[in-house]
């Protein structure tokens, strides 16, 4: 193989740039030309083909983002988008693809495999929740950046003798308000891997008012629900002062951690070595510090592991 694409596909996550950089620069030592593909799948509709050399990636593995730029293509389902996108890469003379992003990225370059071109997937997304990979490309610098907004909002909810809902992202995935919330040293942590009834949020927050708590964190996951919707509930159930904060696509933005710089070149550094290789269809990740690579199907079909002993952990420290 002496051609290959990156692109990188639906929401943005902090250390692309560094997965980017490192398959470009991996490639070219190998002997191997690289083709940025801008705007995710849809970019290999339009032909949105540009050369990468070294210094195109230069200056860009502290950025946040993605210097190809994302986007989801809501058409990439459907068979005859994959054969347009396979023959216009071909006709520019690419021979595989290296794919960053979550779940829904990876079926895309499971179909392309599928159809004979060769593809790679790199975990790309803050929600950590591919289940065959310890951690996805970006979840590390999202908790960062949540736990030094909850630091702050737990600075003036303290002020105020105020108890904050503090909702993060995740999707389904409850890992970032479970990171965060122990880190953040929050009273409650609300996630969709454990149901909690609000009557049950209420009793919490009251039995920690009457052993003298009075401010504090609830860190609530948005798969469960929104905060402002819990908010409005305590309010009108308690005579606690509640109020609520959503963090947002903040969590997404930022310099990624250095932890995030280095797993970003692990990740673009072994695609590559697979695809010198011609070999697609697989996805790469982490398992106990080693970089693994696995059958897209498989992987996707993985259950994920729940840190149920973190969880109770945090029961028993947040008292």
């Amino acid at each position: 193989m002496k051609r290959i694409g990156v692109l990188t596909s639906g929401g943005d996550s902090p250390g692309m740039n560094a997965a980017i950089r490192a398959v470009v620069r991996t490639a070219i030592v190998n002997d191997m030309s690289v083709v940025g593909i801008e705007h995710g799948y849809q970019g290999t509709l339009d032909k949105a083909f540009r050369e990468m050399g070294m210094r195109s990636v230069s200056d860009t593995v502290q950025r946040g983002g993605t210097i190809l730029r994302t986007a989801r293509c809501m058409d990439f389902h459907k068979s005859e988008c994959q054969d347009t996108a396979i023959a216009n890469m071909r006709e520019a003379g690419i021979e595989g693809l290296v794919v960053i992003g979550g779940d829904g990225s990876f079926r895309g370059a499971q179909a392309l495999s599928a159809k004979g071109f060769p593809t790679i997937g790199i975990p790309g997304t803050i929600d950590n929740d591919l289940a065959y990979t310890d951690y996805t490309l970006g979840f590390h610098t999202a908790c960062n950046t949540c736990l030094e907004a909850i630091d702050k909002i737990r600075d003036t909810s303290s002020s105020h003798d105020r108890f904050t809902i503090i909702e993060v992202m995740g999707r389904h995935c409850g890992d970032i308000a479970l990171y965060t919330g122990i880190a953040g040293g929050a009273e409650m942590i609300i996630i969709p891997e454990v149901s909690m009834e609000f009557s049950e949020i209420k009793k919490n927050l009251i039995e920690a008012s009457h052993k003298g708590k009075s401010s504090g964190l609830v860190v609530l996951a948005e798969g469960v629900c929104g905060a402002d919707e819990l908010m409005r509930y305590l309010q009108r159930e308690t005579n606690l002062s509640i109020r609520a904060t959503v963090l947002g696509h903040q969590q997404r933005g930022g310099s990624p951690s250095m932890r995030d710089r280095v797993l970003g070149a692990q990740f673009g550094y072994h695609a590559v070595g697979l695809l010198k290789k011609d070999i697609g269809n697989r996805v790469v990740g982490i398992n106990k510090e080693k970089i693994v690579d696995y059958d897209i199907e498989e992987a996707l079909a993985m259950p994920r592991k729940f840190r149920k002993d973190l969880y109770r952990m945090a029961g028993v420290i947040s008292q």
